[in-house]
């Protein structure tokens, strides 16, 4: 049965959420092609770079300053993981998401089922285009009912996969990939810039078009939430290698498509002290979705970023996987003395899996 909440307004998934996840068993693994291997690993130079901005359109989200960092050379998935990807994870394992064990995640009401709509009866204040919506998982992005999308089906196969919390992330990343893990969020800054100006937002330049107006991202068009135009072809998550490489490294839906987790809380860029201390250990991700608009999100940018506790997941949040380098080599400090010398920021392990409960995604969650 599916855990239910007496009440919710945007806060902690309740101490019954965490009694069903406890007990619930697993549900059945589902059948899986054995060809489909993990995305495709793209070398990332190490070496000194730049993490945050200047010019920061969002400041509250700590996009800023910049700030120089020095990393380990490491390797970053080229695309987003694919539903058929982790479709294969879950047959070999029999992992449940937190999603499946909670019973419910959130789903953008302008794609939900026609039930999964009716039957909501919770939603996000100030962000109502957001329901609870029981049944929803990664199995089911668009919750459960009649013509539902299914996740598993080759359909959605090379569609990223949704629904997925940090914790459900970094256990794919481990399985994936010898010394699999989320990147850093400087990592991730890092190999969105692929070497180009660091004062460029997007992966491509300084502009959200490329030339002759081409679109480059899967981001909303229209009027948010009621009207999306699907103008760059997509209405919704788009294939995790739809529009092509964004950058030098061919890396792809870097920025849009959907949300991507990385290894880092929102307290490692913020003085101590100086945010809300309930927030404080909600984990950071990057790249916006396909839902972010200029009118309500615009963090579809490289310094922009989001954060949820780390059980968190909705139909807009997926990921990508990094593993270290083949020579896993750093480049020699600068002189002692030097004040521009980078820090050095550890590109290899991730951080401690935080207390579970958490909080379920806020208004940032677009």
């Amino acid at each position: 049965a599916s855990c239910a909440l007496a009440h919710w307004r945007g806060g902690p998934r309740g101490p019954g959420d965490q009694a069903c996840a406890a007990h619930d068993d697993p549900p059945t693994a589902p059948a899986a092609r054995e060809d489909i291997a993990p995305a495709a690993l793209v070398d990332v130079p190490g070496g000194p770079g730049v993490q945050g901005t200047d010019t920061p359109l969002i400041p509250a989200d700590l996009e800023g300053p910049s700030r120089p960092t020095l990393l380990r050379p490491f390797r970053l998935g080229s695309t987003e993981v694919s539903n058929a990807q982790f479709a294969r994870f879950v047959a070999a394992t029999g992992y449940a998401t937190d999603a499946e064990r909670y019973g419910w995640s959130f789903v953008f009401a302008g794609h939900a089922t026609p039930e999964a709509d009716a039957r909501a009866t919770q939603s996000v204040q100030g962000a109502e285009w957001w329901l609870r919506v029981d049944g929803a998982s990664w199995r089911l992005p668009a919750g459960p009912g009649a013509g539902a999308p299914d996740g598993q089906s080759e359909a959605m196969a090379d569609y990223p996969v949704v629904h997925v919390s940090w914790r459900d992330a970094r256990a794919y990343c481990a399985y994936a990939y010898p010394g699999g893990r989320l990147p850093t969020e400087a990592e991730w800054e890092h190999a969105a810039r692929a070497g180009a100006d660091p004062a460029w937002h997007y992966p491509w330049g300084p502009k959200l078009r490329g030339p002759q107006g081409r679109h480059r991202c899967n981001v909303w068009q229209g009027r948010f939430p009621g009207e999306d135009t699907g103008a760059d072809g997509h209405r919704g998550p788009a294939p995790v290698d739809a529009l092509g490489p964004q950058n030098a490294l061919g890396l792809m839906n870097m920025v849009g498509n959907v949300w991507e987790w990385v290894d880092g809380r929102r307290a490692d860029a913020e003085p101590a002290g100086a945010g809300p201390a309930a927030f404080a250990q909600d984990r950071v991700k990057k790249g916006g979705s396909f839902l972010c608009h200029r009118s309500y999100c615009r963090r579809y940018r490289i310094p922009a970023r989001a954060f949820s506790s780390d059980d968190s997941s909705t139909s807009n949040n997926g990921f990508r996987c990094a593993a270290p380098a083949a020579a896993d080599t750093i480049p020699a400090p600068r002189a002692a003395g030097d004040s521009s010398a980078p820090r050095a920021v550890e590109g290899a392990g991730a951080s401690p899996e935080g207390a579970g409960g958490g909080k379920a995604a806020d208004g940032s969650a677009a």
